[in-house]
């Protein structure tokens, strides 16, 4: 009976472990993953992904059409965001917020981060995407189907906690419109760009550019991510004046509003 009972609690242990998920996942959404990439199509539902956890670190269909609610990479990454768990914390910003029919604003930024509150546990994810009133908080996995009929890119990188005040200093000059936060401020004491974008406090002083660098978790082959913002005061074509001179490559960058790169991307729909 003693023997019942310690497999019963170490039972409860790893499913109640496995239920705070706070980092990317793999393609099917079985397994935590350093960093994960999703490129859809237009006309798409399912799309390409590529994800650390592939030995080959090539693009694979996805697990599942995005509109299912598990099985798939970021489906399984979102549960705490679209469901409950007490010690699973969340931002989460868009610029067209879930429910919300039309809002100004100055920013078409779009993401979450997420965080786990648990004791003694360093886990955290920063998802980036392009999609529209998605995803809503606490209301259940919904994939808007309208979506499937333009292009989207889903990025997820899961970092040490520690990383997202950086993060937040690169936010807070694209002034994010913040749909839902209910990250505790002892989770943050430590971080006073995070706290100033969790309070609405924007910067309208200059620099009015930002280069951020972060690292993703992974102890044995971490990925540097270097994160490039700009404010609307800044006049800087962000590509031209900014991402090709750093790079030192040459880009190509596609646009749906017109043949001319400008300061400014904003406007209903138009993704660069």
């Amino acid at each position: 009976m003693l023997a019942f009972f310690n497999v019963l609690a170490l039972s409860f242990f790893i499913n109640l472990t496995y239920s705070q998920t706070t980092k990317c996942q793999n393609r099917a959404g079985g397994g935590n993953a350093d960093w994960a990439i999703l490129y859809k199509a237009p006309g798409q539902a399912t799309g390409k992904i590529i994800e650390a956890t592939d030995a080959a670190r090539d693009w694979q269909d996805g697990a599942q059409p995005l509109n299912n609610n598990a099985q798939h990479s970021f489906a399984t990454a979102l549960q705490h965001v679209v469901g409950d768990n007490q010690n699973v914390k969340f931002l989460a910003y868009n610029n067209a917020p879930p429910g919300v029919p039309s809002i100004k604003t100055k920013s078409n930024s779009k993401g979450i981060i997420i965080l786990s509150i648990a004791p003694a546990t360093d886990s955290a994810a920063w998802i980036v995407h392009t999609v529209p009133g998605f995803p809503a908080a606490k209301t259940g996995y919904n994939w808007p189907l309208a979506e499937n009929a333009r292009g989207h890119l889903l990025i997820c990188l899961t970092i040490s906690e520690s990383q997202i005040n950086a993060i937040a200093a690169s936010l807070l000059l694209v002034q994010p419109v913040i749909y839902y936060n209910d990250i505790p401020k002892t989770e943050t004491a430590g971080m006073p760009y995070f706290n100033k974008l969790a309070d609405g406090k924007i910067s309208t002083l200059p620099p009015f550019t930002s280069r951020q660098t972060i690292r993703t978790q992974d102890p044995r082959n971490p990925v540097t991510v270097h994160i490039y913002s700009k404010s609307e005061s800044s006049k800087y074509e962000i590509y031209r004046k900014v991402i090709v001179k750093v790079l030192k490559k040459t880009i190509k960058v596609w646009s749906r509003r017109d043949s001319k790169l400008k300061g400014d991307y904003r406007g209903s729909q138009r993704h660069i």
